[in-house]
């Protein structure tokens, strides 16, 4: 039965409302600073946490519950004829039921505030609580999310003023799951503050944002879940219109966002993605054009597929693209008439994400594995910091050097073995996650070929393009496939033991080479 309980909250929603419910029971209640002055304006009868343990708030409020008479009241186990005399000898009350949540500290990270700000919104003692209420979970209910008051207070009207051991567990593992993401939180950005990428100790948390249908298959459950930061992504995207997003919509979109990301929002860019892997990337001279393009690509890849476009999205667009079946578009942002265009579609996903074209601040990327994860640093490698070196006779044209450039861009992208053929800014050719880097040349040279008869032309759109590849080719055959379909320059990190032998090709088939020092695998 509860009969006391202590309440002291960042978050002042639905609070009084609870507390009033809890009043109305005979439950007595105990609270602190801003807590106890939002309750007793509302007229409810507090008693301050000071005059429970006889010892004022100090340090800003940094001291204020750690306190054998806080903590002995939450621990202490019920029936315990130990406890029981240390509670009595010590004068400690119990408290039952402990109601807290924490320090905005990841809302306090998310809008950029100063180090001393970050550093007074990380909670101590609320924490401590929390966990000393969780562990005694079969005599405290402890709730740390506001969302639960209602299911509480019904229960505790419904069952003479107690809660059930089955709520009691399931609250407490919802405690420490949120005190855990808290301080993974915490500990993230102490670790990033300092350089540290691999700290001994790895904590990854997060809040969950979103319950979704399914995982990747029907028969796997999955949830979206926030981290701490600034960093804006697909979780952050205002959804103007389309059904609930899959595990899938937002792995692709994710993606596409990477990806867009590559290149200057001055630029009209378009990026379509199929299961993670873009299918078609261009620019142009208006976003329609660069859309075309990237459509024209891979026809047959992007029904269904997720598009990305770095500026604002207007009606003759939308139309084009409304044309076929797509999943998701992402943008920064859509005139109304665009708007009114896609609402004809009712199962497209239109997201709008203002700032779609920053720079990714993600430092990490974290892959599980049985047993654990790995964790590395992002891969922020871009072709335009690269000290390119061109390792054939021939030179490569200005053209050739720009389309080289965007199509690393791309390959950094595309999974491995990353294969990529563009030419004037778009790409014509793409092979991906292949086991050997001169199938996904072959793959890349067939699409180039569907695209010719796709699109009613004389010649394959490879002719006259230029490949780039996401590692060094170890052998030859990639090049020689490449100069056999007409392309005419290769960009590839370089470093193979038969550099030599691929650069004999190049020569030999007249292309120019260029090495970037610097691989783009992506597993």
């Amino acid at each position: 039965m509860i009969k006391r309980a202590l309440l002291s909250v960042s978050d002042k929603s639905g609070l009084v409302d609870f507390a009033q419910g809890l009043t109305k029971l005979g439950i007595e209640l105990i609270s602190t600073g801003g807590t106890s002055a939002t309750l007793k304006a509302a007229g409810l009868a507090v008693q301050d946490v000071s005059d429970l343990t006889g010892f004022p708030e100090i340090m800003d409020g940094r001291v204020k519950t750690l306190h054998p008479k806080v903590h002995g009241g939450l621990l202490s186990i019920r029936g315990n004829p130990a406890h029981e005399t240390a509670r009595e000898k010590n004068n400690i009350e119990n408290i039952d039921l402990l109601v807290v949540n924490l320090y905005p500290f990841e809302e306090t990270l998310a809008r950029g505030a100063s180090h001393d700000e970050i550093i007074e919104n990380i909670d101590v003692g609320g924490p401590a609580m929390i966990r000393a209420a969780a562990k005694n979970r079969d005599s405290v209910t402890v709730i740390v999310d506001p969302r639960d008051y209602d299911m509480v207070l019904n229960e505790l009207r419904e069952n003479r003023t107690s809660t059930h051991l089955k709520t009691r567990q399931q609250l407490a593992a919802k405690a420490f799951s949120r005190t855990a993401s808290y301080d993974a939180a915490i500990s993230l950005w102490f670790n990033t503050d300092i350089g540290n990428a691999t700290p001994d100790f790895f904590a990854l948390g997060g809040i969950r944002q979103q319950a979704l249908r399914y995982g990747e298959n029907p028969h796997q459950s999955a949830a979206l879940y926030r981290t701490a930061g600034r960093e804006s992504g697909v979780g952050s995207a205002q959804q103007i219109q389309g059904k609930e997003l899959s595990y899938n919509n937002i792995n692709d979109t994710d993606a596409a966002l990477a990806a867009i990301r590559e290149f200057s929002n001055t630029t009209p860019t378009c990026v379509i993605v199929k299961h993670a892997n873009p299918s078609g990337v261009a620019t142009g001279g208006t976003l329609l054009e660069a859309y075309l393009l990237a459509f024209a690509c891979d026809q047959t890849s992007a029904f269904g597929g997720i598009i990305a476009l770095n500026q604002k999205l207007d009606a003759k667009t939308a139309e084009e693209i409304s044309k076929i079946f797509t999943e998701v578009i992402l943008v920064p942002d859509a005139d109304e008439e665009a708007r009114v265009i896609l609402s004809a579609k009712k199962n497209l996903r239109l997201l709008i994400l203002p700032n779609l074209a920053q720079a990714s601040a993600h430092s990490l990327s974290v892959k599980t594995i049985a047993g654990g994860f790995l964790v590395q640093t992002s891969d922020q490698a871009h072709v335009d910091d690269m000290m390119l070196k061109i390792v054939t006779k021939r030179q490569p044209t200005e053209e050739e050097m720009l389309d080289l450039r965007f199509a690393f861009r791309v390959a950094k992208h595309v999974k491995s073995n990353a294969i990529v053929f563009a030419k004037n800014g778009a790409t014509v050719g793409i092979g991906a996650g292949q086991m050997s880097r001169i199938d996904s040349t072959r793959i890349a040279v067939r699409k180039g070929e569907d695209a010719k008869d796709v699109l009613g032309l004389e010649a394959s759109l490879i002719k006259g393009s230029v490949l780039a590849s996401d590692a060094f080719f170890p052998f030859p055959d990639g090049v020689e496939a490449a100069a056999e379909a007409g392309a005419t320059a290769v960009i590839q990190p370089g470093g193979a033991l038969k550099d030599a032998e691929v650069i004999a090709a190049a020569d030999k088939a007249g292309l120019a080479m260029v090495f970037t020092g610097f691989r783009h695998f992506r597993h």
